[in-house]
């Protein structure tokens, strides 16, 4: 019966026009957000279980105070996990929790650096982007249990579910977020960080450093499925002014955060 309501389900959702990014743009929506919650929790434990956490004080202070600035801006409880791993690499998942590599940390040169990146993946997670890919992939899959499987990361169903999530390379496969939604995650990104009173210049910065470290080399897992440095940098130069007219407002409220 579920097979057959889905397609119609989708159809109407489609012409509907499921629901609305913050940036304004339409989704394919039609996963129940705790579903898509209890995947990042469930790919959350997992990692926490398979992958070594880092216990230096000064990167996990660091990473914390920045997180915490970012995430009351956007409320709610989030978990914070420093990951001993040299890749520069970080993510945040549905659920509420975000993860950075020791590597991401050896990379940026300064707090507002790396408050771009943790505002970039937190800005997936507040667009859905997660629930969108899952929905599309449940589209076409015709109602895959996903959820289930993501117990099982190293099954083929476990690989798409983490894969989804955008955390799959861990176990050999990452369906990448599409430009559109790397581009949106940006922009949101931005302003999350001049909210929380970090410099949005810093933005264009994190992305010529990274560009640097990855000059003759394959891109880095984090930069692998994202749109090209030039034009990266400039869509942020674009949406600049409006980021640094939050960012003095943040300011002149006293939002200073001094984590790194």
């Amino acid at each position: 019966m579920f097979n057959k309501l889905l397609p119609i389900a989708i159809m109407s959702c489609a012409l509907a026009a499921c629901t609305t990014s913050p940036t304004g743009r339409s989704q394919l929506i039609f996963m129940p957000d705790n579903q898509v919650n209890q995947m990042g929790l469930q790919a959350f434990d997992t990692l926490k279980r398979d992958k070594k956490i880092s216990y230096n004080s000064q990167y996990n202070q660091a990473t914390t105070c920045i997180a915490n600035a970012i995430t009351q801006v956007v409320g709610g409880n989030w978990e914070v996990v420093v990951f001993e791993d040299s890749t520069p690499n970080a993510f945040a998942l549905p659920g509420n929790k975000i993860g950075v590599y020791t590597g991401m940390l050896q990379l940026v040169s300064n707090q507002d650096q790396l408050a771009a990146v943790i505002g970039h993946e937190i800005g997936h997670v507040l667009a859905k982007h997660s629930n969108e890919r899952a929905s599309q992939e449940m589209a076409m899959s015709q109602g895959m249990n996903i959820l289930q499987a993501i117990a099982m990361p190293t099954s083929p169903l476990g690989q798409l579910g983490f894969g989804l999530l955008g955390v799959g390379a861990e176990y050999g496969v990452l369906k990448p977020y599409g430009r559109t939604q790397e581009s949106e995650a940006d922009m949101i990104g931005v302003d999350l960080m001049a909210k929380a009173g970090f410099d949005p210049r810093n933005s264009v910065g994190l992305w010529q450093r990274m560009e640097q470290a990855t000059q003759g080399k394959q891109p880095v897992e984090f930069m692998s499925t994202h749109p090209s440095h030039a034009t990266r940098i400039q869509d942020l130069e674009q949406h600049m002014p409006q980021a640094m007219a939050l960012y003095q407002q943040a300011q002149s409220t006293g939002k200073q955060p001094h984590c790194l």
